[in-house]
């Protein structure tokens, strides 16, 4: 589920689902169930769906690398080469999306079907260019709205070489060059953009645990080869925050009069109840929060990191500039929130400044892995048992799981 708060107007609220298939399983339930405004959408990212990774000038990501030398990280070992195949089967697909009733499509563009080698220099690839204008059209000619995210964790392969991508203050630019070519190309018909979904995510599976692309974590903590998750997240993140911010900026001074659409940020949050009636497990469950959406919602609204974070990671969490942290406050139109599920938190004492991770800093206890699908209390579930929709219109079958 995904709640975008709209920062513009006050009190107006997006709510995108990914219901595909939602109302052939719920038959008592229809729109008229939902208040005006509510608009139904489906979701999903490049790498997961599109295919023809290598074909018609597309370069590689870190996705495709990962998935090639850790297939051990994938639970059935495949790959995203061809995936869905929806940069062939586009049309079809989106046809099914109007008939199934939805309002958008949230997509995000690959970064390499853009720009092969990740910078401008390195070309533009005009086949990539041609394939996304050619999506956005079918869709509005569909009756569906475009929600564009520009970044879904695809980091070039080249830019990863290069310097590290992430973990580098130089992809802040490239960044900034590639989005640019997305606005002027595809803004004239683009009305709502985001300009990275899920960062928290996407540093956490990274660089914390490795179990995501690049696949970087401390020894101690899961099977990586390289990496440091005490530091290395707080970097990542660091770098991701201000890709927003200049995304931003540069939307907003060159092309958001002449365009009129909206630009603003996707950040997945769990909710933290606490385990017990006790001070100690309410303050664990408000820096759960603070470590899961404020370390990037905090910077974006007041300029800097949560007070917690400063005091419990220290000098191991970056420092913004006066001129960074001006331009990153406010920028935004729109906040995103992908929610799924609750933990249960309760406060922990136990510390290590050996094998230090972005996972002890908050000195929290979880009842679970932020991947994992259940959170009990003494034997009972936080809530009603996940139901799984497959999101895309050619899966045939509903998928629970508990």
């Amino acid at each position: 589920m995904e709640i975008l708060h709209h920062h513009r107007h006050n009190l107006f609220w997006y709510l995108l689902l990914v219901v595909a298939y939602f109302f052939s399983f719920t038959e008592s339930i229809s729109r008229r169930d939902f208040p005006a405004g509510f608009i139904f959408g489906g979701a999903s990212s490049a790498y997961q769906y599109e295919g023809a990774a290598f074909q018609h000038g597309k370069g590689p990501s870190i996705w495709d690398t990962f998935t090639v030398e850790h297939p051990e990280k994938i639970a059935d070992h495949t790959t995203g080469d061809i995936a869905d195949e929806f940069y062939y089967r586009f049309k079809g697909d989106i046809a099914l999306m109007n008939e199934i009733g939805l309002d958008f499509f949230r997509l995000s563009i690959s970064w390499t079907r853009i720009l092969p080698k990740g910078k401008i220099s390195g070309g533009v690839n005009q086949k990539g260019i041609t394939f996304y204008n050619n999506l956005i059209n079918e869709l509005l000619s569909q009756g569906l709205k475009p929600f564009i995210t520009l970044f879904h964790w695809d980091v070039p392969q080249a830019l990863e070489e290069e310097y590290g991508g992430f973990l580098s203050q130089n992809i802040v630019d490239d960044y900034h060059n590639y989005v640019d070519v997305c606005f002027k190309e595809f803004g004239d018909r683009v009305k709502y953009w985001v300009t990275i979904n899920e960062p928290n995510i996407f540093t956490i599976g990274g660089y914390v645990t490795g179990v995501d692309a690049p696949g970087r974590c401390s020894n101690y903590i899961g099977n990586c080869t390289y990496g440091n998750s005490g530091i290395e997240p707080y970097i990542v993140g660091h770098n991701l925050l201000l890709s927003h911010a200049i995304a931003v900026k540069l939307y907003k001074e060159k092309y958001q009069a002449s365009q009129m659409g909206e630009i603003g940020i996707t950040i997945q949050s769990l909710w933290y109840v606490p385990k017990y009636q006790t001070v100690a497990s309410t303050k664990a469950a408000l820096r759960a929060l603070d470590f899961m959406l404020g370390w990037f919602v905090d910077p974006i609204i007041f300029g800097d990191y949560p007070k917690t974070m400063r005091a419990l990671v220290g000098t191991r969490l970056p420092v913004f500039t006066e001129s960074q942290s001006k331009m990153l406050k406010g920028s935004l139109d729109f906040l995103g929130i992908n929610y799924y599920t609750a933990r249960y938190a309760d406060d922990s004492t136990s510390s290590s400044t050996i094998n230090i991770s972005y996972t002890t800093d908050s000195h929290v206890n979880l009842t679970i892995n932020l991947f994992d699908a259940t959170a009990e209390k003494d034997g009972i579930p936080i809530g009603q048992p996940e139901l799984l929709i497959m999101a895309h219109p050619r899966f045939k079958r509903l998928s629970t799981t508990t």
